[in-house]
């Protein structure tokens, strides 16, 4: 290129980068103004991704259009409109699977859960796959014979891939039955226990109580029998054992336990405000009459905190109304020493 066509060329791809950040600063945060009055959150989304290529669309328009001011061979200007092509297309697709992967998440999150990366990646893998297609379709390459290769193709990796295909649609079923969704408390049959991290095309990510991973292919995982904690609601009801003396009044022993109960309630916020603690009698204990007084709890992590100011203020309580606590006790009884009856010879 000639001095001349540089500066036709440079004026084109400059007015492209102005123009791409002038409507990206004004523009887009007008319309995002404009979609806070909707209720959808998905258009917030669609702006925020369209902004992103303001800039990379306008330069590559300007670079396109300013092309046409520089003498080159048919062959190139063939190769630069393709390129040009390739990259809206992809720009495109990159935008469809970044709203359709966010509206998923919107979703979940809507429900009470979140989205897994499994949806999210066979999303993106459709989206690009029709992009490849399309693009090959555009540049008169026929696709049949791609897709009959990739039928016959498939069937042999199918073949190979049998435990990661029954991972991935033992995950797919998973989800779309929404038994264990990502942020439940799970209990497996082994006994551990763990929030759901993640339910990806291979395997589901467990995070247990002590901050460690445990790691479980989505087709065992689809094969055990699992505790929820989460369905059909993440609210449960558990109790606290108590044990009193034989001697105690027992409608005393009641009436003060829910009082101290109803107060516990009140003041902690993992406690659910609307259920009425109440005190059952469970039987005639060795030492003891037991007792349980049953609350209810946010979720089922919220159990240790609430049951642990439960117990201290019962025991403060007790003490100044006069309950005794009984425990058990043990006499020993330290015999002297037999001393032996010599044997005669």
């Amino acid at each position: 290129m000639n001095f001349d066509e540089w500066i036709y060329f440079s004026i084109y791809v400059g007015a492209g980068i102005v123009a791409g950040i002038l409507l990206k600063k004004f523009l887009t945060p007008a319309l995002l103004q404009a979609s806070t009055r909707t209720r959808w959150r998905t258009d917030d989304l669609l702006i925020e991704s369209v902004g992103k290529w303001m800039i990379p669309w306008f330069v590559v328009l300007g670079a396109y259009l300013g092309r046409e001011h520089v003498t080159m061979d048919a062959k190139y200007h063939l190769w630069i409109d393709r390129a040009v092509f390739v990259f809206y297309s992809f720009s495109v697709a990159w935008i469809v699977a970044h709203v359709l992967t966010g509206a998923v998440t919107i979703k979940n999150e809507k429900e009470e859960g979140a989205s897994s990366s499994i949806i999210s990646n066979i999303l993106k893998v459709l989206i690009y796959g029709l992009c490849i297609l399309f693009i090959l379709q555009h540049f008169n390459v026929s696709i049949t014979p791609i897709l009959t290769a990739l039928g016959v193709g498939g069937l042999a990796v199918a073949l190979a891939l049998q435990d990661t295909l029954s991972n991935l649609f033992a995950g797919v079923q998973l989800i779309s039955t929404k038994k264990i969704r990502q942020g439940d408390l799970i209990k497996l049959e082994s006994g551990q226990e763990g929030v759901v991290e993640d339910i990806s095309w291979r395997y589901t990510t467990m995070r247990t109580g002590d901050n460690n991973n445990i790691i479980i292919p989505n087709s065992k995982l689809a094969g055990l029998v699992i505790l929820n904690y989460f369905t059909p609601q993440r609210e449960v009801v558990f109790n606290v054992a108590i044990g009193v003396d034989y001697s105690s009044d027992l409608e005393k022993v009641e009436s003060v336990t829910i009082e101290v109960a109803k107060k516990v309630r009140q003041e902690m916020s993992q406690c659910v405000k609307s259920f009425d603690p109440f005190v059952r009698f469970q039987r005639f204990g060795e030492n003891s009459i037991d007792l349980q007084v049953y609350l209810k709890a946010t979720e089922q992590g919220s159990q240790g905190i609430i049951r642990h100011q439960l117990i201290k203020r019962l025991k403060s309580r007790y003490d100044e109304e006069g309950i005794n606590i009984p425990f058990p006790t043990r006499s020993v009884f330290i015999h002297p020493p037999i001393e032996e009856t010599p044997k005669k010879p």
